[in-house]
């Protein structure tokens, strides 16, 4: 049986030294229509659209910084930590969506603390959406790259990856993009129906569950990253997916909203404490 065969390069192009990647485009493709998903339910709900550049900014840094640090830290720790300025060479690739999701939650938690108005869980439904669909563009950009490849397969959709080998493979990153993608039109629907009246965290719930299952499954069809998995039950990936599918549950079912009610609460911004309240001044008699 004849496979089809993927070999393009890359990069767009190259000029000297200059040779952007498909991948940055796709990368940077999925935050700005990720941008302007929030930016219409920002508009629709009332909220300040001056807001979204430095929430933009904030989710930019969580997610490179946390898959950077993830890759390092839950794949090869050993090296990086003995070579912790090979960390800061992010260009050299090694990115893990794992501690991408933990970079987003710390930088949602940074940004929550300078906009008291808008509550953490309100938030994280909303930018879920927007996260499905660039989860989508990322893996389609690992495409252009020929990484995260699968395991040798006999499917009439498997792929020769050329500048890894001569042998059909399962296109497993293709299988992410597309489960994200249908992820994405289903969060989208579910709040273009529901409005803003739904439980909250259950948009959260509905993408954390439905990423890291999607996750959990496919690592069955794909190559290890690195030796040490071989040997185990279940690869790195696997183990990674199921604190964020219980997590997933949690939020689903409305069980965050209930143990943390500061989560869906508008918090007062805090006064200063070298700020004294004015007193009021006492109505003299015959006033």
């Amino acid at each position: 049986m004849e496979h089809f065969v993927w070999n393009i390069d890359p990069e767009l192009f190259r000029i000297g030294s200059f040779g952007p990647r498909y991948y940055g485009l796709l990368f940077a493709t999925g935050f700005l229509v990720g941008y302007q998903i929030i930016k219409g339910i920002f508009l629709k709900e009332g909220r300040k659209e001056e807001d979204l550049s430095s929430l933009l900014f904030h989710i930019m840094l969580g997610t490179i910084i946390g898959a950077r640090l993830g890759h390092c830290l839950f794949y090869e720790p050993a090296y990086y930590l003995t070579h912790p300025l090979e960390i800061l060479k992010v260009w050299k690739g090694g990115l893990a969506s794992h501690g991408g999701g933990i970079g987003v939650i710390i930088a949602v938690w940074l940004y929550k603390r300078q906009h008291n108005d808008q509550p953490y869980l309100w938030l994280a439904d909303r930018l879920a959406i927007g996260i499905a669909f660039t989860g989508a563009c990322i893996r389609l950009g690992n495409f252009f790259n020929s990484e995260i490849v699968g395991r040798p397969s006999e499917l009439p959709w498997a792929i020769v990856f050329a500048r890894i080998d001569s042998v059909p493979r399962h296109p497993a990153m293709l299988y992410e993009a597309l489960c994200y993608l249908v992820l994405f039109f289903v969060l989208w629907l579910f709040y273009k129906k529901k409005g803003p009246d739904f439980v909250p965290g259950r948009i959260l719930g509905m993408m954390l569950i439905g990423i890291f299952t999607a996750r959990f499954f496919i690592e069955y069809v794909k190559e290890n990253q690195v030796a040490f998995e071989s040997g185990l039950l279940l690869n790195m990936g696997q183990m990674l997916s199921i604190p964020f599918i219980i997590a997933g549950i949690l939020f689903y079912t409305g069980k965050v909203a209930e143990w943390f009610p500061q989560l869906i609460q508008v918090q007062e911004a805090a006064v200063p404490s070298d700020v004294k309240p004015k007193k009021k001044r006492k109505k003299a008699k015959g006033q």
